[in-house]
């Protein structure tokens, strides 16, 4: 199986900035996507960003230039930066991977327990 392990969660003053990273271990023979979701009680999860393997990312309209996902492909591991800070960006993040895992051929996806990360005013 895979594991997802998520790491930078916690408090932080509006305004200020977030950093989150998520490593994938496990009998894992190949990742393809990595991201981060979010979710707030009451609403379904919803995409903050996305790496794919060629490097092509996909962000939420709501980063509006704050936030910058990376990887490293080498390490299975994806991060997030995001600045400015808002109260509405408390929530839940989760960690996602698609990912191949040995004696299979199609990709599966995990998530990660989530880290919560509370913006105060």
């Amino acid at each position: 199986q895979v594991q997802l392990v998520e790491t930078g969660g916690g408090d932080v003053q509006r305004g200020g900035t977030l950093r989150l990273s998520c490593a994938a271990s496990g009998s894992i023979t190949r990742v393809n996507a990595m991201g981060w979701y979010r979710q707030t009680p009451g609403k379904e999860r919803e995409l903050v960003a996305t790496m794919s393997t060629d490097w092509i990312t996909n962000y939420a309209d709501f980063v509006n230039g704050r936030s910058t996902i990376s990887r490293d492909f080498a390490r299975n591991t994806v991060y997030l930066q995001m600045h400015s800070l808002k109260p509405e960006d408390t929530a839940v993040y989760f960690c996602h991977a698609s990912a191949v895992v040995s004696g299979t051929i199609l990709a599966t996806d995990y998530w990660g327990q989530g880290t919560q990360v509370t913006v105060s005013s």
